[in-house]
């Protein structure tokens, strides 16, 4: 099947061959209603959504959320889709400071509320994983300060999405904590190997503190991931950039998947270009059939 959107046409649809499915995430389509960035990502081939609960597409602690939620649902069955929670969104629980207050902050009340809710949504939602963070430590905690706070934290939020049979996806985020897959597999040791808990994979944050590179960190995270965000980056800054315009070997991390099995949802995560978001959706989807074929 072949789309052509303005000037970028491509071979759309799933990966001959692959046992994951591409999905977009819908936080690179912010300028867009819900229902039309649907119609714009199936037009493109897409055949996933990785939802960022917030502002402006579905917002967790909305009296209607529930309802909402169930209504996306019956539209994503109508589509054949699959759906990731994500849990990234900036200035939901403080309009002053992004993404605070995280699970390593003295005070985590509110975001231990959110990723509550997240958890309720995604069984309403049938999603694969809810995603999430540990979190910036603040200034001057250090990290043995940062592990003590967020390992009840985590135990109880674990202990929440095994009640609701809900599986995690905790991410290594650079600059964060839980930095590395090395550092998530040890929150999950720490933890004691809880099943529910698994791991978010954002392929372009392996280009800048995965020491073993994409292939490494996707092999160390093996049966364990749950989830896979995709996007380019470039060594030196945490900038999620178009594919191709960074220093990620997408090929390779491509047949990484497909060599360890992965299953799950590969969601481009593209939250920085929303101003273009069709014409971007349709790119990447080009660029992920490219780098299939070259692997």
């Amino acid at each position: 099947m072949t789309i052509a959107l303005g000037d970028t046409a491509h071979a759309a649809g799933p990966l001959p061959g692959a046992g994951f499915v591409l999905g977009y995430g819908t936080n690179g389509f912010t300028d867009h209603p819900l229902d039309a960035a649907l119609r714009v990502l199936e037009s493109t081939g897409y055949g996933a959504l990785a939802l960022t609960l917030g502002h402006p597409h579905l917002d967790p602690f909305a009296e209607d959320a529930d309802h909402r939620a169930a209504l996306l649902r019956e539209r994503l069955d109508e589509l054949g889709w699959r759906v990731v929670v994500e849990t990234g969104t900036r200035y939901l629980l403080d309009p002053y400071a992004k993404h605070r207050p995280t699970l390593v902050d003295e005070y985590a009340a509110a975001r231990m509320r959110f990723l509550r809710r997240a958890i309720d949504l995604a069984v309403t939602l049938r999603a694969d994983c809810v995603s999430l963070w540990s979190g910036v430590l603040p200034e001057g905690v250090g990290p043995e300060e940062g592990w003590r706070r967020l390992l009840p934290r985590m135990r109880e939020i674990v202990a929440y999405a095994e009640a609701s049979g809900v599986t995690l996806g905790v991410e290594p985020e650079p600059g964060m904590l839980i930095e590395t897959v090395d550092d998530a597999l040890r929150l999950r040791e720490e933890l004691g190997s809880p099943d529910v808990l698994g791991i978010t994979v954002d392929l372009g944050h392996c280009v800048l503190v995965e020491p073993e590179g994409v292939v490494g960190a996707l092999r160390a995270a093996g049966p364990l991931l749950v989830n896979v965000q995709v996007d380019d980056m470039m060594p030196d800054a945490h900038e999620h950039l178009e594919l191709g315009r960074g220093r990620l070997d997408l090929a390779a991390a491509l047949a990484t998947l497909h060599e360890i099995g992965f299953h799950g949802v590969a969601a481009m995560e593209l939250p920085r270009h929303a101003h273009d978001a069709p014409r971007v959706a349709a790119r990447s989807m080009r660029a992920i059939h490219d780098a299939w074929r070259e692997r």
